[in-house]
């Protein structure tokens, strides 16, 4: 059976990162990585619907040791796939990985200290394989389902219903009516792609959420492109942008108030006269209660303004023949109905986890700072801000994890626990967003503590003195392990001790 120091779960945006740290700090761990697609890149690779971009800036959705070089701060989902790939063929990872590979099940054997994986794959029977440190960077919801509530009458609908998870390339919506259910990024994406693309839009909320403009391009990085070295300018340019938004955050929580004023007042100059920005943009819930919707150089704002899309906000009563009935008895005529409800979530990928042939339920655990699971052993997970860009979190997490594999080697230690101390947790939920996705992950999410190191920060300064220059062994317990564990060693290429 093969064997690997570290394997981890996934060739996406946090797996290629973790990968490259992995590579970069612990270059003496033999690595693998399993995706489960044919290619790499998951969500950027997945979606691959009109306008599929992203909703953050990418001087934060980017790596920290790896620029982001394309002018476009926000950028297209093709770009975002391409410097993915790019990345992972100049870290050296690219041939880690290994496609097709779906990890169904990983167990944990106290005595052998070491994760037994079962994985699918499309030409074989299921397959196994031994690591001692399990990396889980498979994302937060289903690839091969969705979010889709049945809406009544639906089949009588004569057009086309499409998921934007699954949008089918030969769909040609010039010149059609295509209304698309949603308020959240994807709909937001959405809506000016297809009027750009020649539909006549219709954007369908059951209610409204905060939407921001913020222009495509970053004026700032583009001056100090001009000035600094590459390597610098995208530092400076990459902490402005963390500092603005950990600002703007904080601000949001203690002064609600002023700052839905501040948001409201500036969609009224953005759509100008003759648009209900009460009825279709000022939610019922503060700013950062869920997360904000941006829309690069106002697109959304201007496909509005010119006639080429509005806007309906109520409840859908039901589908009929032509369309959508709300119930205030508002038509909306619809050749093309896009369902943008949501994701489906599946924690892990929707592998099971066990321990010593007992199945492990995360929503049972308290999580270890914000990336492993107590009392699981050698066991780690990415789950990136819903605050702030998903990455700056996996930077952290994999820096974490690398300093982790280091100090393990360092003592000759086979395994680490996250172990509540004698002081004991007030249990609280992982998350205090309200958005959809977020209170349906809820009762499958781990959950946190009251104090460090099981409070869940969603404060990027916190994290970084955690996961950077915290201490490595607070409430966690190593093992030095067995006999059997020393002579399992044995059957594989020993490893030198890694120098930090």
């Amino acid at each position: 059976m093969e064997q690997f120091d570290v394997i981890i779960i996934g060739a996406g945006l946090s797996g290629i990162g973790a990968a490259c740290h992995v590579r970069r700090r612990c270059p003496d761990h033999r690595l693998l990585i399993l995706e489960a697609r044919e290619a790499i890149g998951g969500t950027w690779d997945l979606f691959r619907y009109p306008g599929v971009r992203s909703d953050s800036d990418m001087h934060t959705l980017g790596y920290g040791f790896r620029p982001w070089r394309a002018a476009e701060a926000i950028a297209s989902g093709t770009a975002i796939r391409q410097y993915i790939e790019e990345t992972a063929v100049a870290c050296g990872v690219i041939d880690s990985i290994r496609f097709g590979h779906r990890v169904i099940d990983a167990d944990w054997s106290s005595e052998l200290a070491c994760w037994t994986l079962t994985i699918a794959t499309r030409d074989s029977d299921p397959q196994t394989i031994r690591c001692d440190w399990l990396h889980a960077c498979s994302g937060y919801y289903a690839y091969d389902r969705a979010h889709q509530p049945r809406f009544a009458g639906q089949e009588r609908f004569d057009g086309v219903i499409v998921h934007p998870q699954f949008w089918p390339e030969s769909l040609d919506v010039a010149g059609k009516r295509v209304a698309v259910i949603g308020s959240g990024a994807t709909a937001v994406t959405l809506v000016p792609a297809l009027a750009e693309a020649g539909a006549h839009v219709t954007m369908v909320q059951r209610s409204p959420g905060y939407v921001v403009a913020r222009p495509s391009r970053d004026r700032v990085a583009d001056w100090l492109r001009d000035h600094l070295p590459e390597g610098a300018a995208y530092a400076v340019t990459r902490w402005k942008n963390v500092v603005l938004g950990q600002i703007f955050f904080q601000l949001a929580r203690r002064r609600p108030r002023g700052v839905v004023r501040r948001l409201i007042a500036m969609v009224r100059a953005e759509l100008g006269e003759g648009h209900d920005v009460t009825a279709h943009f000022t939610p019922r819930y503060d700013p950062w209660d869920q997360r904000l919707c941006l829309v690069p150089d106002g697109d959304l704002f201007r496909v509005l303004r010119d006639g080429r899309a509005r806007m309906v906000t109520g409840t859908i009563e039901r589908f009929g023949p032509g369309g959508i009935v709300m119930t205030d008895g508002t038509a909306v005529d619809a050749d093309v109905i896009v369902t943008a409800t949501g994701l489906e979530i599946a924690l892990l990928g929707g592998m099971t986890l066990r321990q010593d042939g007992r199945a492990v339920d995360p929503a049972q655990a308290v999580q270890y700072k914000e990336m492993m699971l107590s009392d699981v052993p050698n066991f780690s997970f990415t789950f990136g801000y819903t605050n702030a860009s998903w990455t700056l979190k996996a930077d952290l997490v994999a820096t974490y994890l690398c300093r982790l594999l280091r100090a393990m080697r360092r003592r000759g230690a086979v395994s680490a626990t996250p172990r509540v101390g004698k002081r004991g947790v007030r249990r609280q939920p992982f998350a205090d967003l309200t958005s959809g996705y977020i209170r349906r992950a809820l009762p499958l999410l781990p959950q946190q503590g009251d104090r460090r190191p099981w409070r869940l920060h969603q404060a990027y300064w916190l994290d970084l003195a955690a996961l950077r220059f915290g201490a490595i062994d607070d409430e966690m317990i190593f093992s030095t392990g067995t006999r059997v564990e020393t002579a399992r060693r044995q059957t594989k290429p020993a490893a030198s001790a890694s120098r930090t």
